[in-house]
């Protein structure tokens, strides 16, 4: 018995060592290649967001990829759940020798669209990422967001959703237009929209010399211009040469280069935007 209480211990802490190694290369690699190896402070979501109603779903099996943020420890692990810090190691061997037993409660997340946030486990999980799991019991309580986080959100996407929740707010396109999502990959674009649709209002009021509502506008832009111009795009092939852009990346693209391509027809545009930002995005 004693024997294999040992043998645990060694296994634990030639674990801790791969797991910290793993961390090092992890942030060596990211200065290299500019990404980023943080997790999302669950703070930051929920201010930006302003999330503030949610529901408790019960006890589920969640996929540990999915876990993409902490409410306390986002600084003690890497994106993957890698420990950071030396102080860790104590408890991270104990609560891997647990792990490695299968004796290991259900950890306590939060959810916003289809990422989640560790309330109560981060040394649970980056235990189970180590001993290879994919999935791991957990209480979860969701978030209620007019817009969802992927599984795979960074901080990156927390900003741009934030963003597009604003828009939405001001809008209340999601609402005027159910099922029409305007989808981003940069951020800074919503302001651009609106600016976009304030200039379409102003020629509207400046064609009928009348006051038009900016509902009966953002109507009208939804329909005449972003919708037609979606459409294009999609039956030309575009999104085939830009895989991780979205349609509306495109017709940002189209509106800034709207002053050198007035003259062409809008299947036209399409094609010669597509030419003319394939050096900005390749």
């Amino acid at each position: 018995m004693e024997d294999r209480s040992l043998l645990a211990q060694y296994e634990s802490q030639e674990k801790w060592t791969r797991a910290r190694r793993g961390a090092l290369v992890q942030r060596i690699l990211s200065t290299f290649k500019n990404y980023s190896v943080d997790l999302i402070p669950f703070e930051e979501v929920r201010s930006r967001l302003h999330l503030t109603q949610k529901y408790c779903r019960g006890l589920q099996d969640v996929e540990l990829a999915h876990i993409r943020g902490s409410v306390g420890r986002y600084g003690d692990f890497t994106s993957t759940f890698l420990p950071r810090r030396d102080h860790l190691r104590q408890r991270w061997e104990r609560v891997d020798r647990m792990v490695s037993t299968h004796d290991m409660p259900p950890i306590e997340l939060y959810q916003v669209g289809d990422a989640y946030f560790v309330v109560d486990g981060n040394h649970r999980v980056s235990t189970a990422r180590q001993e290879g799991m994919k999935t791991i019991a957990a209480y979860v309580c969701e978030f209620v967001t007019p817009v969802r986080l992927s599984a795979e959100a960074d901080l990156d996407e927390v900003i741009i959703k934030a963003e597009y929740a604003e828009f939405l707010n001001e809008t209340h396109l999601d609402k005027l237009r159910p099922g029409q999502e305007i989808v981003f990959t940069s951020p800074g674009r919503y302001r651009e929209l609106e600016c976009l649709i304030t200039m379409f209002r102003d020629a509207l009021e400046e064609t009928r010399g009348e006051v038009i509502s900016y509902e009966d506008a953002l109507l009208l832009w939804s329909d005449m211009i972003y919708s037609p111009a979606v459409h294009e795009i999609k039956k030309s092939g575009a999104m085939e040469r830009f895989p991780n852009r979205t349609e509306a990346d495109l017709f940002i693209w189209m509106w800034q280069h709207q002053q050198r391509l007035l003259k062409q027809s809008t299947s036209s545009l399409v094609h010669r935007v597509v030419e003319a930002v394939s050096s900005l995005v390749r």
